[in-house]
């Protein structure tokens, strides 16, 4: 699995990364829930990478594995970062349900702009579900 969707791996490793590092303080701090706009690009941005890895790498979709493996694991993945970041990292990280939220925003956004390239992949010839 790791050598069939090794970008994909990679986005979900720096999420990992990134949830737990310490964040320092930018300019963009003042712009108002730029942290949960970073929630939407992270989780967007890695869901989509998976849509694109699996549209590329299968002729026949599975809606299910897709719906599993690009909608319900990054989901349930994003809870349980915010678990650990509320309760295992001695106050140095806060587990926030606003960022929850922003996540599966994230993750539904790039559900629905992979929805759409597997149609127009399909209805192009390429692929069937």
């Amino acid at each position: 699995m790791f050598k069939k969707y090794p970008v994909s791996w990679l986005f979900i490793a720096m999420i990992w990364v990134l949830c737990f590092i310490d964040v320092p303080e930018t300019p963009l701090d003042n712009v108002s829930l730029i942290d949960k706009w970073a929630h939407i690009a992270m989780y967007g941005g890695t869901c989509l990478v998976i849509w694109l890895e699996y549209l590329l790498k299968h002729k026949k979709l599975s809606p299910m594995k897709l719906l599993l493996f690009a909608v319900i694991a990054p989901i349930v993945m994003s809870g349980v970062i915010e678990i650990l970041q509320a309760y295992c990292t001695g106050g140095r990280r806060s587990g926030d349900w606003m960022d929850f939220a922003a996540n599966a925003v994230g993750v539904i956004l790039a559900a629905g702009a992979g929805i759409l390239l597997a149609w127009w992949r399909a209805r192009a010839g390429k692929a069937s579900f």
